[in-house]
């Protein structure tokens, strides 16, 4: 077995761990300003969509209803739960048991490609973004919502330290240098907000 595939195993274990009370471990954060920013879906989510890591679902309310939407997700545990909360508010969505590092997509299958919080958590991050450039439509886009390493660097040093604390805890890296990882996957970046400093951004992005 290679280091990628112990790697999905260590995180797909972990994630069929917490699933049961995932939802109230980030409830704090969810109340404070995660919900509001959630809410942009609606928004921007067009088309033929994609959700990669889709979890318990938290994002399915704001599903826009002319959109048609795949929900992926490693997570066996997480996608039972998801069903449920899409159940109990009436929307329809295909879930998937599917590694974004190995999509079983055509190419040029989706008009938006959207993710929240999760690049922070797939073993090979640049691997699972060149995937979504594949499966992307050439007039598509790419919707972030992600935390990263901030560009302070006394900051930057103190997540480098807690960041091996935080992924046996959560299963998140919270050093990643996200907008590198991007660029290196093939996207061209046409907007990036700072939502919360510069540790969590809104990014938009097309096909190069």
């Amino acid at each position: 077995m290679n280091r990628n595939s112990t790697d999905i195993t260590r995180t797909r274990s972990r994630y069929e761990r917490i699933a049961p009370f995932y939802d109230f471990m980030e409830s704090p954060m969810e109340a404070i300003r995660f919900n509001q920013w959630r809410s942009r879906l609606r928004e921007e989510v067009t088309g033929r969509a994609l959700e990669v890591g889709v979890g318990t679902g938290k994002n399915i309310s704001y599903y826009p209803s002319s959109a048609d939407v795949t929900a992926i997700d490693i997570s066996s545990g997480m996608l039972k739960r998801a069903a449920k909360r899409a159940a109990l508010l009436g929307r329809r969505v295909e879930l998937m048991d599917m590694d974004v590092q190995f999509l079983g997509f055509p190419d040029h299958s989706f008009d938006t490609i959207f993710a929240t919080f999760v690049f922070c958590s797939v073993p090979d991050p640049v691997k699972g973004l060149r995937e979504l450039h594949r499966v992307v439509k050439p007039e598509g886009k790419m919707l972030l919502m992600e935390h990263m390493r901030p560009s302070n660097p006394v900051l930057g040093l103190l997540f480098d330290i807690l960041n091996p604390a935080v992924v046996r805890i959560m299963g998140a890296n919270i050093n990643r240098r996200t907008m590198q990882n991007i660029r290196l996957g093939g996207w061209h970046v046409f907007r990036e907000e700072h939502l919360f400093s510069d540790i969590v951004r809104w990014v938009e992005a097309n096909p190069k």
